[in-house]
């Protein structure tokens, strides 16, 4: 019977995933009638399954390019290595970084192998790991803070009075979604780091892909008077691209 509890369970959250474009852990809690904890446990093991994408709180629909797990998931990838690979290009050595949380600005670390002198900054144990694994390994920054399981990285006060005791040269920093007239946008109601990271870098770089642009987000991000640099991949249509560089955003399109 608990077997197929949870498959009946994780049918229905896919059910409401597919009508309402996105669930929260606990409005799903209360729905199911069950804990929270199993949820999550829930929406871990749909993203494993490649049926959806976890977000701060809940979880979000994979792209429609992406629902077939043989081919596209390839091209996804490699969309996000392509993002990287550019971002990697106007990192100079010697500079001072920060990378936040997120598997395409994780993608980033390996090309930090043929950079001098760097000095990296992050709140992810997942990006501080991969940096630690680096022949060339450079300077390694943790911002230290509160643990959010959710976003699996540091948040909190702590973390945002450790980064404002550095200066950096750049922040490379992902997004929920992005809204062309108003900036980046996340499911995530913490904030406050994201935007102490963005005040403490010269230079904002965020890295994203093209399906992000128009997801109906609620919170704002960062707007786009922080941001200097959007790296993103060819899906971009020329319509979003002026859009977002009226916004006095350099926008760069990756290609192989």
């Amino acid at each position: 019977m608990p077997k197929r509890n949870t498959l009946q369970r994780r049918h229905a959250i896919l059910d409401t995933l597919a009508r309402e474009g996105q669930v929260q852990v606990d409005t799903l809690a209360r729905t199911l009638a069950t804990s929270e904890v199993t949820i999550r446990k829930d929406l871990a093991e749909l993203e494993r399954s490649g049926l959806l994408l976890r977000r701060y709180g809940g979880a979000i629909p994979l792209p429609a390019d992406i629902t077939d797990a043989n081919g596209t998931k390839a091209e996804v990838s490699e969309r996000k290595q392509l993002i990287a690979n550019a971002a990697a290009q106007i990192i100079r050595d010697h500079n001072r970084i920060i990378i936040d949380f997120g598997t395409t600005t994780a993608a980033l670390i390996p090309r930090l192998q043929t950079k001098r002198g760097l000095v990296v900054m992050t709140n992810s144990l997942t990006v501080a790991n991969a940096i630690r694994e680096l022949e060339n390994e450079p300077t390694l920054l943790m911002s230290g803070g509160t643990w959010d399981a959710h976003s699996e990285s540091f948040q909190g006060q702590i973390a945002e009075q450790v980064i404002r005791s550095y200066d950096f040269d750049q922040l490379f920093i992902g997004c929920d979604g992005i809204d062309p007239v108003r900036g980046t946008t996340t499911f995530n109601e913490l904030l406050g780091l994201s935007r102490v990271m963005a005040e403490a870098a010269r230079e904002v770089v965020v890295m994203a892909e093209a399906d992000k642009v128009g997801r109906r987000i609620p919170n704002l991000e960062l707007p786009w008077t922080a941001v200097s640099v959007l790296i993103t991949d060819d899906r971009l249509s020329p319509e979003q691209q002026q859009q977002i560089e009226q916004q006095g955003v350099r926008v760069v399109i990756a290609t192989a």
